[in-house]
């Protein structure tokens, strides 16, 4: 292992721990004594992804780790969490078994688990995904993203002005006067 410090080609392990997905280890140098950690995985075997022209790219989580971080630009959602929703997905399309995934079964399980987080992220990523042509399709997404049921959330030391059925009065009056 190479010494980030000076180069050097030789190092000594002063510790090691298992983590998720492998080992990490705390390492000295033999020429100029830094401390470095490395983290080691093991390689797993080639998946292959197909593209939708059917041409075929070996697997890179660092693609996936892009997109899904463009979508959550600019949100409040900690980067740890978008780095373990790109190691979640890594690890399902490898517990699959199989040796190629169509992009877009990857894109189906990103939009799947992104919906949980953060909807706008979520509409972010499903309109470059989806590839929506017009305003309506995109309306068609935020709807169902919604169901149909506007949700009013209210600071947890505010008391609501109305009691629960209220909002459902004052929700059917709207949509009388609408009509």
């Amino acid at each position: 292992m190479q010494c980030p410090h000076c180069g050097y080609n030789d190092s000594k392990v002063l510790d090691s721990r298992d983590i998720a997905d492998g080992v990490r280890r705390r390492r000295q140098c033999l020429s100029c004594n830094g401390r470095f950690t490395t983290y080691e995985r093991i390689q797993k075997s080639g998946l292959y992804v197909i593209k939708k022209d059917k041409r075929r790219e070996l697997f890179d989580k660092s693609k996936l780790l892009n997109g899904i971080r463009k979508a959550f630009e600019k949100r409040p959602v900690a980067s740890r969490v978008i780095e373990k929703l790109a190691d979640d997905i890594e690890a399902d399309l490898y517990r699959q078994g199989k040796q190629e995934i169509p992009t877009y079964l990857i894109g189906d399980m990103v939009m799947e688990n992104m919906k949980n987080l953060d909807h706008i992220a979520y509409i972010r990523f499903a309109s470059v995904y989806r590839e929506f042509a017009d305003i309506t399709r995109l309306k068609q997404e935020v709807d169902n993203l919604a169901g149909g049921i506007v949700k009013i959330a209210l600071p947890s030391a505010q008391l609501p002005l109305l009691p629960d059925n209220g909002l459902e009065i004052v929700d059917k009056k709207s949509k009388e006067k609408r009509k």
